[in-house]
């Protein structure tokens, strides 16, 4: 893919870098500085992070009382301002400085030969191994708003914010390390007034267990904030006389870590990330607590101009399961979690409607097999019978041997109650009655199927005194891939929140912990079945014929257009260029590109079957449901989003067909 399409994403790459500095030694201590920036414009870095009191070191002790330690510092500023001189990218180092007989801890913005920026320190620690107050004064004692830098004036304070001429989505606000570990940091405030980006120069020593805990404050501020938080801290070449620094760069967007680098690297480490301010300004949008947030308007603003440079990939984290956790441990803790979820959801919807039994098809199918396993769990909760779930197979003009026995099977080997219904003599009668003839497989013919079962289920669970629990998932939901008025309704759908990536994880866990060899064969047997609403007839080897993935394409893909377009409200280009980097080993451009037209096709024109879909508990971050999170008109209109589909699919070449 072209650099320009990747440039056009807006990203900004940013490095936090934790170099070898050797405490006093501010010359060295500069060329390490100066290398590691060089390093960073090589890969095409507009903004590079290094630790608090880089220059000096922030071990000196004592020495920071030392006019020579204090004007090295401040000519190993001017040496990376002039180094700065024609490079674009930004630089943010830290040092000791005087102003008005006090002594600051700041930090130092450079850009292209100037110093743009000082800001110091607000909250110094002052216990156990820190003794910060012993030689530096807080930022909001100091007198001066203009500090001398060389021959020029430099805004000072704790009061400024920097903020791009040419991108309103950019204004960076700077933290100093114990800032974040306030009661109320600065960075809040400081987002109130239009902040997007932090900075965080810090000296955070390690001890066990502390780099967890620094992990979840700079995650949850970037969460809190709306922000992207980007954290550098000393290293390992800091003084070790009573302690180790780790040099732990985090760079987290809303609540995300993107990059983390190694620690306790000798050498120095760094991490590199390309961070998607506009992302944060949309979960803004959607934040009505941030809507009421009342900004003060303390701020002095600095204006500057971030040169952008030219990409040739993208620095960030893009996971093609957005829904399914990518670490073993942590899905196995989910899918837990899930399934607990959505029996809990079913067992109150039971016992507040009276019901005595639950009632589904069991297609031998995905998403049947996940209702199935929440009803049991249901009946846990409830201390039922199993016998309370009444499952019923109806083999229809398109049902194959393989689901109609897998079916059979998981509901006798889980001991439930279980009924074989066929549909097709009622179907054909219906078809009669209507006169339609059964050679054409059209849409009449694979609806009257969907509707003659969900009269089936609806009239029995009428009979058993008992509800009828859905099936369909959250992809078929955005899909709309379910015919309205058939199993696209029943009394309480349980699987309305799972998307369908999800489903496939959620049964091979319950797989894995079942007490039953029996159920896990079934089981595994249903996760590789092709996905199939079995509506037409079979081939000639009495397998499965109609495949739905053939038809609207894979389903991870279209989960993960799904979570970019809801979740994250990216822009049809953005969704357009990540998906087709994320799945470029599998699928070619043409294909994504194709697959999201239908996407967006489908979503929009189907919002009228979400508008009256039926109760369901929301699992996830994700929700259609029209009385949760998702309210659209039902005749809006897609050429919208379908036309900036075309305009990003004629600059990477592709062809968009539909």
């Amino acid at each position: 893919m072209n650099t320009s399409v990747i440039t056009s994403l807006g990203f900004v790459r940013i490095s936090t870098v934790s170099p070898r500095v050797t405490p006093a030694d501010v010359d060295g201590n500069v060329e390490e500085i100066i290398r590691h920036a060089e390093l960073a414009q090589q890969d095409a870095v507009e903004i590079a992070l290094f630790p608090e009191l880089s220059l000096t070191g922030y071990t000196c002790g004592d020495l920071f009382r030392q006019p020579t330690l204090l004007n090295a510092a401040l000519n190993g500023l001017d040496r990376i301002r002039r180094w700065s001189a024609g490079v674009p990218m930004m630089v943010v180092v830290g040092l000791p400085y005087v102003s008005s007989g006090r002594l600051f801890n700041i930090a130092a913005v450079v850009q292209n030969g100037h110093v743009i920026a000082c800001v110091p320190k607000t909250f110094l620690p002052n216990t156990q191994e820190f003794y910060d107050l012993r030689w530096f004064s807080s930022g909001r004692d100091a007198i001066e708003d203009e500090i001398r830098i060389g021959d020029a004036n430099v805004p000072f304070g704790t009061d400024l914010l920097i903020a791009d001429a040419d991108d309103p989505s950019l204004t960076i606000g700077i933290e100093i390390c114990e800032d974040l570990w306030a009661i109320e940091p600065p960075s809040g405030k400081m987002a109130r007034d239009g902040a997007t980006l932090i900075l965080n120069l810090s000296a955070s020593n390690d001890l066990v267990g502390k780099s967890h805990y620094r992990r979840d404050l700079v995650r949850m501020q970037s969460a809190r904030t709306y922000t992207a938080y980007v954290y550098s801290s000393a290293g390992p070449s800091e003084s070790t006389t009573d302690m180790v620094f780790s040099g732990h760069g985090m760079i987290a967007e809303c609540g995300e870590v993107l990059g983390e680098s190694e620690r306790l690297v000798l050498e120095g480490a760094s991490v590199t990330a390309d961070i998607d301010l506009a992302r944060c300004v949309r979960d803004r949008l959607s934040g009505t607590s941030w809507s009421q947030e009342q900004s003060e308007n303390v701020f002095r603003v600095v204006e500057m101009t971030l040169a952008r440079t030219l990409k040739s990939d993208v620095r960030r984290k893009i996971d093609p399961l957005p829904f399914v956790p990518a670490d073993r441990g942590d899905r196995a803790e989910r899918c837990k979690e899930i399934l607990a979820l959505q029996a809990t959801g079913l067992a109150v919807r039971l016992q507040r409607s009276r019901s005595t039994s639950m009632v589904l098809g069991l297609s031998g199918g995905l998403d049947s097999t996940l209702a199935l396993i929440v009803c049991l769990l249901a009946c846990e909760k409830l201390g039922w019978d199993r016998d309370a779930i009444v499952a019923i197979s109806m083999p229809g003009l398109g049902t194959t041997e393989r689901t109609r026995a897998n079916a059979q099977e998981l509901a006798l080997t889980l001991g439930t109650s279980f009924f074989t219904i066929p549909i097709a003599d009622a179907v054909n009668a219906h078809f009669a009655d209507i006169l339609h003839d059964p050679s054409q497989t059209n849409v009449v013919f694979e609806n009257a199927q969907a509707r003659e079962r969900t009269q089936i289920l609806m009239d029995m669970a009428n009979k058993v005194e008992g509800i009828v629990v859905g099936t369909g998932d959250l992809s078929e939901i955005a899909l709309g891939w379910s015919t309205y008025n058939a199993d696209h309704m029943s009394m309480y759908n349980p699987n309305a929140g799972v998307p369908k990536t999800l489903v496939q994880h959620l049964i091979a866990w319950y797989a894995e912990e079942t007490n039953s060899s029996e159920v896990a064969a079934v089981l595994r047997d249903i996760l590789s079945t092709p996905i199939s609403p079995e509506l037409l007839p079979a081939d000639a080897n009495g397998t499965i014929a109609q495949r739905t993935e053939d038809v609207i394409g894979p389903y991870e893909v279209h989960d993960f257009f799904l979570y970019q377009f809801v979740r994250l409200q990216a822009p049809v280009t953005h969704i357009a260029v990540l998906s087709c980097l994320v799945f470029s080993d599998k699928f070619s451009q043409s294909q994504i590109i194709g697959w999201l037209d239908v996407f967006l096709t489908r979503f929009f024109a189907n919002q009228f079957k979400r508008s009256c879909m039926p109760d369901g508990v929301k699992i996830g971050s994700v929700a259609l449901s029209p009385r949760a999170d998702w309210r659209m008109p039902s005749d809006a209109s897609a050429e919208l989003w379908r036309g900036e589909l075309r305009s990003i699919a004629q600059s990477i070449g592709v062809e968009v067909r539909r």
